[in-house]
């Protein structure tokens, strides 16, 4: 059996084809060739929920940052580190949950890190003090940063290579629309029971969801034909796609079966094939969280000191992650020209905006202007980072290779914070900051263009 789902060497199989004299099914060719079904809208709405409540959880302790401070009487310094511990806890989820993933399948790895930031999350609510809390926030963090790449990584593996971005972009779409529903409901919320049901409302919709993703959420089925699993779970998984499947009996995919020389999903990401194209994800995926975090943590304050009053100042700052509805639209771009040059594309138009965002400070209505076609371009192209993560990586490498992108550009979030501190000391005007953190733009560009270079010169 093991034999009969074995991957193809050469990538020249045979399409899928149904019914009960077929010798073989190409996986790929099987999802290509029929219509989206609700099988797998069922897969995308699940994923969706995952990225939508990550976004929450993410964003949750800066809702209620302001009540913290007022309750137990701290300083703005005090929070620093609960502010950091979910950060650094996604960085570490997502590093060790990709290659789990790929070795024990996207489903359990997926389902495991809801569980834990539902349980982390719905804890910190009865927390007692600053520091349980900092260590529950670590924890959230680390479930939180375990589930995005494992939801990024199953949607893809039953995607249509036609819509594949499309899909999986707007699926990541949910994770700027979960921080925004926070905040709304943070406003409600509080008032009326306080800060703790924020942390509670988090906790408890993932413990509901990880029951849901137990009884309807699939394996990957590609997952499944990589790791040679029985001929009867792959065939209940595409049937529920279309039921022309009939009998199928042999299952195979169209890629290079590389196992004979990577046994594991880290030795995949870090073979000769695919090294230049993963050290250029890391370092754009780094480059992105620079710009986005330097921007969206000291933008106000910028401003501010460049003469807007503060009102004006953080009404111009919240236009920047507004954008992030327009990966929709990068991902249809994506399916049908060259993903990385549409990516990077994104990335040298977004530091042409942060370079002008420091020029124009004196012009309110140009400065909006800026921002927020600065923040679109930066969000898309963020936002379609994972896709084309995904896209990249054969099955065995898939879940950490995205995996890993999100947890190692993580960092950058950190480094931008303390680039725009650093360049402040040195008494930096506004205008030479946001010129310097422009050139993270144009880097992650060049960084899409050396992977696109590498990526032609492998598969002549």
């Amino acid at each position: 059996m093991h034999q009969n789902n074995a991957l193809s060497e050469k990538g020249a199989t045979p399409p899928a084809v149904a019914g009960s004299n077929a010798q073989s099914v190409n996986v790929q060719d099987f999802l290509n060739q029929h219509p989206f079904s609700r099988f797998q809208w069922l897969i995308f709405a699940l994923c969706f929920i995952v990225v939508l409540l990550d976004g929450f959880d993410t964003a949750a302790i800066g809702f209620i940052a302001p009540s913290l401070l007022k309750e137990w009487g701290m300083t703005r310094p005090d929070l620093a580190p609960v502010l950091s511990a979910a950060l650094f806890g996604l960085a570490a989820g997502a590093l060790i949950a990709g290659p789990l993933a790929d070795r024990m399948g996207r489903k359990l790895v997926l389902s495991i890190s809801v569980l834990l930031f539902g349980v982390a999350c719905t804890w910190s609510s009865f927390a007692p003090n600053l520091g349980q809390l900092t260590a529950l926030r670590f924890l959230t963090g680390l479930g939180l940063g375990a589930a995005m790449p494992s939801a990024v990584t199953l949607m893809s593996e039953y995607c249509p290579d036609q819509r594949r971005s499309t899909l999986t972009n707007a699926m990541f779409c949910g994770f700027p629309l979960g921080a925004a529903c926070g905040g709304f409901l943070a406003a409600w919320m509080i008032p009326q029971w306080g800060w703790r049901s924020v942390l509670l409302a988090g906790g408890i919709a993932p413990l509901l969801l990880a029951v849901m993703m137990l009884y309807f959420l699939p394996e990957s089925v590609r997952y499944m034909v990589a790791k040679g699993q029985p001929a009867a779970r792959i065939r209940a998984a595409l049937s529920r796609v279309s039921a022309t499947l009939g009998d199928a009996r042999s299952f195979i995919m169209s890629e290079k079966n590389i196992t004979g020389n990577a046994r594991s999903g880290a030795s995949v990401v870090l073979s000769r094939p695919y090294i230049t194209g993963s050290v250029m994800l890391w370092l754009t995926y780094f480059m992105g969280l620079v710009i986005f975090y330097a921007l969206i943590n000291w933008m106000p304050l910028l401003l501010k000191d460049a003469g807007l009053a503060p009102k004006t100042a953080t009404l111009v700052s919240a236009l920047f992650p507004l954008g992030g509805v327009g990966a929709i639209l990068c991902g249809w771009l994506m399916d049908r020209f060259n993903a990385n040059r549409v990516i990077a594309v994104c990335y040298a138009l977004t530091a042409v905006c942060i370079y002008a965002i420091g020029q124009v400070t004196g012009n309110v209505g140009a400065l909006m202007l800026v921002v927020f076609v600065g923040g679109t371009l930066m969000n898309t192209a963020q936002s379609s980072m994972p896709a084309l993560a995904a896209a990249f990586y054969p099955t065995q490498g898939r879940a950490t290779g995205v995996a890993w992108m999100l947890g190692l550009g993580r960092f950058g979030g950190i480094a931008g914070s303390f680039l725009v501190a650093e360049l402040a000391r040195r008494q930096f005007g506004i205008g030479g900051i946001f010129s310097i953190l422009a050139v993270a733009g144009l880097i992650a560009a060049a960084a899409l263009l050396v992977k696109q270079s590498a990526q032609s010169k492998n598969t002549k």
